[in-house]
């Protein structure tokens, strides 16, 4: 016979003390730490406790006593069950402090390196409405609120276009507005929405593998360019037909966009990095602008999201790479080559490198897009790319820039960049735990001089952080 579990306790009138990990904030309640999400510190609730440990638990704030005097109203309807946008109830100026302290926090307690005074840090001008880019599924299993459980309804139609819930891999919420990007991601979820459902197209069942309509994605521009790549399951001459009725539909209803993509996708997984996308009306890219240079930005590439911070963020990176026009740059983790095309003219020469071949080929249209003829990129693995006979061959860099993903670096990386020994390294991280982890891996060689948080995600507890190291031995 099964022990029966115990039922996980209510805890009552306990205060918010603190905000944590992951965008949660943290109680403490008989030496237990508990963390909740969508709470602030100096809320006083009861907890409902999801998921207990022996050292700590992960609660649900189901009453509120009393709010925190330093909170603000959530904006959106969708607070509280998307998933993202998670610091809405902080007010924007708490969010810049407590990120300041979790790049101090994970420079000085992971690092464990001398740190000069950290900088204050850059907030964002707009605090909403500040994406380039944003990724939608539909699914056939739309995720049901408590509310909408609680009421007893039976709902005939379950499905749903918009953002994954975490924790169920097969659910997405039915998006209605978001706030991450302007009006015209509103505009166009919604009104394919309505299509689809009218004209009785199938929205994808990720357990099955079954259904027309994958992802759809959603790329602006400065210029006013709008990118719209529509990722289809196609698996029938009757399914082709009506992705293109579809195509063609929004081809001739949203004018805005000038760049109309699709993929067909049977794989198992949403990444489209090893397919063919096509192209069904006007361009397959957009162009990004910045300090007079333009950017070709096409559905594979990588390029910032928030785009004016973007260039708070690398004027940052090209003042801390001291560049006086005789220096070799590397430009590691390149992506379109932004950084490497945005301090070309300050360099004599720069070498970047990154993963993805499409975005190196963007790299270089860029690079002649905007006359520059001292720059050289290659693509594939950094680890396999950046070795010693590389650099024997292309030259010793004075100044490596890298900007890695989440992970940070690879070992062989960091010691590539050792064994070049650049004089000075600008590191531009999204992640500045792992980036603490790389520094100390760094830190017999070289020197942490300057540090700089940028905030490029308001309403999340995503910060980046720039630092700049200077070679111990000149």
């Amino acid at each position: 016979m099964a022990r029966k579990k115990k039922p996980l306790p209510l805890l009552e009138e306990v205060t918010i003390t603190d905000v944590a990990a992951e965008g949660k904030a943290i109680a403490k309640v008989d030496g237990l730490a508990v963390f909740v999400p969508y709470v602030v510190p100096g809320d006083v609730v009861d907890l409902q406790v999801r998921r207990k440990k022996h050292s700590y638990a992960e609660a649900e704030a189901v009453k509120f006593h009393r709010y925190a005097t330093e909170r603000a109203v959530p904006f959106c309807r969708h607070f509280g069950v998307c998933g993202g946008c998670k610091w809405q109830c902080l007010p924007y100026e708490a969010q810049l402090r407590y990120k300041q302290r979790q790049v101090t926090d994970a420079l000085t307690r992971i690092g464990k390196v001398e740190l000069p005074e950290i900088s204050p840090i850059l907030g964002s001008r707009q605090d909403r409405a500040y994406r380039n880019k944003l990724e939608f599924g539909f699914s056939n299993k739309r995720w049901l609120t408590n509310e909408e459980v609680a009421s007893g309804v039976k709902f005939d139609c379950m499905d749903a276009v918009g953002f994954h819930i975490t924790g169920a891999f097969d659910k997405i919420l039915d998006i209605e507005e978001c706030h991450l990007m302007g009006e015209e991601n509103n505009r166009l979820r919604n009104g394919i929405r309505s299509y689809v459902l009218e004209h009785g197209l199938t929205f994808f069942d990720l357990r099955a593998q079954v259904g027309l309509l994958r992802n759809m994605m959603l790329r602006t521009s400065a210029t006013g360019e709008i990118m719209l790549l529509l990722q289809f399951c196609i698996r029938s001459a009757e399914e082709e037909q009506q992705a293109m009725d579809l195509l063609d539909y929004i081809k001739e209803n949203y004018p805005e966009v000038t760049s109309l993509l699709y993929v067909n996708n049977l794989k198992c997984n949403d990444t489209i990095g090893d397919l063919e996308v096509k192209t069904f009306h006007g361009t397959d890219y957009i162009y990004e602008t910045m300090e007079g240079l333009r950017f070709k930005v096409g559905p594979k590439s990588f390029y910032q999201t928030n785009t004016e911070q973007a260039y708070e963020l690398y004027k940052v990176a090209r003042d801390f790479a001291g560049l006086t026009g005789e220096e070799l740059v590397y430009d590691l983790y390149t992506g379109t080559g932004t950084i490497a095309n945005f301090v070309a003219r300050g360099a004599k020469r720069v070498i970047g490198i990154e993963y993805v071949p499409e975005a190196i080929e963007d790299a270089n249209v860029n690079a002649r897009l905007n006359g520059l003829d001292n720059t050289l990129f290659f693509a594939g693995d950094m680890k396999d790319i950046l070795t010693r006979d590389f650099i024997d061959r292309y030259g010793r860099p004075d100044v490596i820039i890298t900007d890695p993903p989440r992970a940070g670096m690879h070992g062989d990386v960091v010691s590539t960049i050792l064994f070049a020994a650049p004089r000075r390294i600008v590191y531009v991280s999204c992640n500045p735990a792992t980036q603490a982890r790389d520094l100390q891996l760094l830190d017999g060689d070289y020197k942490v001089v300057r540090v700089q948080p940028v905030d490029m995600f308001p309403q999340t507890h995503h910060v980046e952080n720039v630092v700049l190291l200077e070679r111990r031995n000149g």
